[in-house]
């Protein structure tokens, strides 16, 4: 097992819930960190046919048999286990006594919010972020970082990433999307998907996602929000100063895991995305992901988002750290250009005079200052998610204007 950020917000949380809860797309880790961080507590897959039948038919029998706790995994599949539950923990709400994992969203935070609430820590746990990732040949090397992505097996195992891939689609497909939606017609729903891929890091478009499909308006939105639900995408929404029209305007669409954007657009080696014209959207992506990753490992709000107004001025990402609005920009390219030093100070402008300086996250390898805007080397990404904000002491160079 790999070491995962997550580990020290289930500790907070399990000192003052007796109810944790791990979501989480499939194969991101969850049933091995909850089995691990809670060795010593029973484990339960109600994927089993025999112990979900057990539950069914005699849940009081069924939960009998761990009064002291235990980890009940995809724990939606019985969705009674909620109502169960809260019977028992209103009863005994001794810290960390039960833990909860799903891969679904829909089910699992449902009866999380019909029959816990105010009785379980909710976490969410996503591939790897690049500080959890081993120090291997790939993850040294950007692209093919980028290509594999951060399911945690794709490095634990030797296995080919385009075999695992297939079978992980197809799974999700007759799993996930089966579950939800009545879906007839598997191949349109495979389009939508790759459709979605070609669009990552782009503004959501669902009327023009649909007519690609073939699908109605209604149907595109229903499938979004199942992978939206699965972990699999993100949409982003803008930052607006009048916050009471945030949600009329247009989010943009990315996707958790750059190894499967790559995968579903054909990009079978490092090589080919090295000239792949989506390149800097996966590059983007991929930022916008591991910003998503540490705030969810820390079991902090998302509060990320994007601005773009009718002038061209735009900023990747915006957030608030102490009160003050820190800006983002993101360039795949590996040398920083006057081009690079001008977008960090258009995100500054955005951002107004009282904002922290600018982030520009590239492609290269080395971190500094430059004009008043903090370039950084996607090598130290993790330092832009420390607690307090990194000052130009904690970078590299200092390069003068």
């Amino acid at each position: 097992m790999y070491p995962r950020n997550l580990s020290s917000t289930l500790h907070r949380l399990s000192r003052s819930f007796p109810v944790l809860a791990i979501t989480g797309p499939r194969q991101s880790g969850k049933t091995t960190l909850a089995r691990s961080f809670f060795s010593d507590k029973p484990y339960v897959s109600l994927e089993d046919p025999v112990e979900r039948a057990f539950a069914i038919d005699d849940p009081r029998g069924f939960l009998a048999r761990f009064e002291s706790g235990a980890i009940f995994d995809e724990a939606q599949r019985w969705p009674d286990i909620f109502s169960h539950l809260q019977g028992l923990v209103d009863a005994d709400r001794t810290p960390g006594r039960f833990v909860l994992t799903g891969s679904q969203q829909f089910g699992l935070l449902a009866g999380v919010s019909q029959s816990l609430a105010g009785r379980v820590g909710l976490t969410r746990l996503l591939p790897l972020a690049v500080d959890e990732l081993p120090s291997t040949p790939c993850t040294k090397r950007l692209d093919a970082l980028l290509q594999l992505g951060g399911y945690p097996q794709l490095h634990a195992q030797e296995i080919e990433g385009n075999d695992w891939f297939a079978s992980y689609v197809a799974t999700y497909i007759e799993r996930d999307v089966r579950q939800v939606l009545n879906v007839k017609d598997i191949s349109a729903f495979q389009r939508f998907l790759r459709l979605c891929a070609g669009r990552t890091g782009q503004l959501l478009n669902l009327n023009a996602l649909a007519g690609e499909t073939g699908i109605s308006h209604t149907t595109a939105r229903a499938w979004m929000s199942v992978l939206e639900s699965s972990d699999l995408v993100y949409l982003l929404p803008p930052y607006h100063r009048n916050f009471g029209k945030r949600l009329v305007k247009t989010p943009k669409l990315y996707f958790l895991d750059t190894g499967l954007v790559c995968w579903l657009l054909g990009i079978r080696s490092p090589d080919v995305l090295v000239l792949h014209p989506s390149r800097g959207a996966i590059f983007e992506t991929w930022v916008v992901s591991e910003f998503i990753k540490a705030r969810f490992n820390r079991g902090l709000p998302l509060d990320l988002f994007f601005w773009r107004d009718n002038n061209g001025l735009e900023a990747d990402l915006l957030f608030e750290s102490d009160g003050q609005l820190q800006a983002v920009e993101v360039k795949s390219g590996q040398t920083v250009t006057q081009d690079f030093v001008r977008a960090g100070q258009a995100a500054k402008r955005i951002a107004g005079d009282e904002a922290l300086p600018p982030w520009l996250i590239y492609g290269g390898t080395e971190t500094f200052e430059r004009s008043g805007v903090r370039m950084v080397s996607w090598r130290d990404l993790p330092l832009a998610f420390a607690a307090t904000p990194p000052t130009s002491r904690q970078f590299v160079n200092e390069i003068p204007d």
